[in-house]
């Protein structure tokens, strides 16, 4: 098996050991255990936390001491272990401490995923702007597969969920032990000081004003991004509780509704060059804030049959714009506005205030919110208005983006980027 297959095989299983039971673990949690919103807000918050945490204390050790296919392979066996002990966990708040556990395991894994296949290909000789892109598009395609399989299974209730991710997270970290060996690089100097070990330094970035506001609405997107991946499985599950759409192929099989959303962002990142040469960063970015409005909006209406249909179809189509645009014009913002010395960490940065700062309050403050304010008395979601609500949060922040974000479109800057 040549290298590129193999980190293919890698990135496959990456996503494919979390779109098993991200997309569908609402269903399980209020369909199979009929837990509140409120707690499935502080579980999906660990997401956030262990991204606060976890990647850049992991990044210190595979620097400094361990392999990073050794410990990206340790991290996997261990995040399996604790997913197999998810079915016999009875109480939701012993279930967050659980999620916590396997969040820290599994949240650094992705960052090392791609230190490990940028070491390997450049080791080789290899290109790694022309031949990466390539071989991460099969993590999304991971992701698709997962989220096919565990809706095909009928598992998207069902505590089996854990048990295929649990399986293939195990052979993941086996199989991450074959990979060639990515020995310590001891970039970080060891007279560094603390700040810059934990790429803190970075935060000095805040006392610019265009990038504390871009941190700022980066957080404010993070957030956006959890509301989707929280309950959109969820919202349509609960077609079932009409007997006009019990039956219907929306419910059966609204996993697979779901991942058109991820079909969507592999095409999506095949536009992102075109439009930011053409259009610039804030643009770009405006629309992918536009686009979260459709998205929450399109879901307001939808309905399992006629132009009801057609709005939840329309509105995983537009997840791939919403989320490809900000994340990768992000980085790419990022990577052509701060100074060399310090760009890992402020890449570090910007993954933190979205998949970290940006994800528990999104998780958070949204299962209190529903759970607060639109469930009706006997306890069913009111998807109408919580998805409304939404909108009008992505609206919001839309606006404010555009009045208080100041960017100067330079095409040059972008007119190289290939993905």
């Amino acid at each position: 098996m040549n290298l590129k297959l193999r980190l293919t095989v890698l990135s496959f299983l990456q996503f494919f050991v979390w779109g098993a039971w991200l997309i569908t673990i609402g269903v399980y949690w209020f369909g199979n255990k009929q837990w509140s919103g409120a707690e499935f807000g502080a579980v999906f918050s660990t997401l956030g936390i262990a991204s606060i945490v976890m990647p850049a204390l992991t990044g210190i050790i595979a620097d400094r001491w361990v392999n990073a296919e050794k410990l990206y392979g340790i991290l996997h066996i261990l995040y399996g272990v604790v997913l197999f002990y998810f079915p016999q966990v009875t109480d939701p708040g012993q279930f967050f401490w659980v999620m916590l556990l396997a969040m820290i395991f599994y949240m650094p894994t992705i960052s090392l995923s791609n230190s490990i296949a940028y070491y390997i290909l450049k080791n080789n000789n290899y290109d790694v702007v022309k031949d990466f892109p390539p071989i991460r598009v099969w993590g999304t395609l991971g992701f698709i597969a997962a989220m096919w399989v565990t809706n095909l299974t009928g598992n998207k209730a069902s505590e089996n969920q854990f048990y295929i991710a649990a399986i293939f997270a195990v052979l993941l970290g086996l199989y991450a032990f074959t990979l060639p060996k990515c020995p310590p690089q001891n970039t970080i100097p060891k007279n560094a000081t603390l700040s810059e070990k934990l790429g803190l330094n970075a935060f000095a970035l805040f006392k610019e004003y265009k990038m504390a506001v871009f941190f700022l609405f980066s957080m404010f997107l993070g957030a956006a991004l959890q509301l989707t991946n929280m309950y959109g499985d969820t919202f349509l599950s609960d077609f079932e509780k009409n007997p006009q759409y019990e039956d219907s192929f929306v419910v059966r099989y609204s996993t697979i509704i779901m991942s058109i959303s991820q079909i969507s962002e592999t095409l999506f990142i095949l536009a992102i060059p075109f439009f930011l040469k053409r259009f610039g960063i804030k643009k770009v970015m405006l629309i992918s804030m536009a686009a979260w409005v459709m998205r929450f909006t399109f879901f307001a209406y939808g309905t399992p049959e006629g132009l009801g249909l057609v709005l939840i179809i329309l509105s995983c189509i537009v997840y791939g714009m919403a989320f490809d645009f900000f994340n990768i014009s992000g980085s790419l913002f990022v990577e052509t506005t701060t100074d060399y010395k310090i760009r890992s960490s402020a890449q570090g940065l910007f993954m933190m205030m979205t998949n970290g700062f940006g994800a528990v309050i999104g998780s958070l403050g949204s299962g209190w919110l529903i759970s607060k304010y639109f469930e009706d008395a006997a306890g069913d979601k009111m998807w109408h208005e919580i998805w409304l609500v939404f909108a009008l949060y992505a609206l919001v922040v839309t606006v404010l983006f555009a009045i208080m974000f100041e960017h100067k479109h330079h095409p040059e800057e972008v007119a190289e980027v290939r993905h």
